[in-house]
């Protein structure tokens, strides 16, 4: 009961202000006015994924973004908290993505893979880029029982850019390299053969991986228009990136708390900092660790 009171409130204050699609104070109810708002807003005509035009005239293909498009919409509050995490995790990204000349769109992938927080999938897959253990190892990723570094955002985004790169190199096209990153190498080329053709959009493939380039897309256009849909959100309330410091560490670190207070910081802020610490030590490194703690610190 509580749940959907809680619902009700949340809706009639998002939605309460918005005189172009909501009725008047006339004491019709929260759903009634986000059921006529979702009625008014429509799919825009043109969408795209790293400069790849999806086709909406074909009504396949018009049909599945419409699904993702009023599935998003409806869930408001996601919508803002991808929103206020991005101003965190899209400067990292796009720092990264140059480096590796990746295009900015693939950032909207990562927020279809986790909301763009720590999560694990039935499938055992990880963190922001939802690696799979095999395939993090395969890609360069440490993980054991003391370090997953597909929890370390600047390592597992590299890593990311490594295989993106890859598939597109493979497959030629950014769509099918999110197909790949999603369904893996062997299975797209194997779809490739059988249905003969490297057009994604003329493809038949898994549920899944026949939404996931129109979630993305779809992502991409609420998040880069916010105001348009409603989420008329300042930048100054976007989850900022943590200023950090990096210490370089090449020994053991047998009591993590007890380091964390010799650098001048917390327990709490190293392991918010560095959740790919799994433990409450750290063994002697291969080469060494690199651990943020708060900038201004010792």
């Amino acid at each position: 009961m509580w749940k959907a009171v809680f619902c009700s409130v949340l809706l009639v204050l998002m939605f309460a202000d918005w005189g172009t699609f909501a009725s008047g104070d006339d004491g019709s109810n929260a759903s009634e006015k986000f059921n006529h708002f979702l009625s008014k807003v429509k799919l825009p005509n043109k969408l795209d994924f790293c400069g790849e035009q999806i086709p909406l005239d074909n009504p396949i293909m018009r049909e599945r973004a419409e699904r993702e498009f009023y599935i998003n919409l409806q869930s408001p509050g996601q919508i803002i908290l991808y929103l206020k995490r991005s101003g965190r995790f899209f400067p990292i990204f796009d720092s990264i993505f140059k480096k590796y000349n990746i295009p900015e769109d693939i950032k909207y992938l990562a927020v279809a893979e986790s909301g763009l927080q720590i999560a694990m999938s039935p499938k055992s897959a990880y963190g922001i880029w939802q690696f799979i253990p095999s395939t993090a190892k395969e890609w360069g990723l440490q993980v054991d029982d003391y370090v997953d570094e597909r929890l370390n955002i600047y390592k597992a985004t590299e890593a990311a850019c490594k295989y993106l790169k890859r598939a597109y190199e493979v497959f030629g096209s950014w769509s099918l390299a999110a197909a790949a990153y999603n369904m893996g190498f062997s299975n797209l080329s194997s779809n490739i053969d059988f249905q003969n053709t490297r057009d994604f959009f003329e493809m038949f493939l898994n549920e899944e991986t026949s939404r996931y380039i129109f979630r993305i897309a779809i992502l991409k256009e609420i998040l880069s228009n916010h105001r348009r849909y409603g989420f008329d959100i300042p930048n100054s309330e976007f989850y900022k990136p943590y200023k950090v410091r990096r210490v370089v560490v090449k020994e053991e670190i047998p009591n993590l708390a007890e380091w964390a207070k010799s650098q001048g910081t917390t327990y709490l802020w190293v392991k918010t900092l560095n959740p790919w610490i799994l433990k409450r030590s750290l063994p002697k490194p291969k080469d060494s660790y690199v651990i943020d703690i708060p900038e201004g610190m010792k």
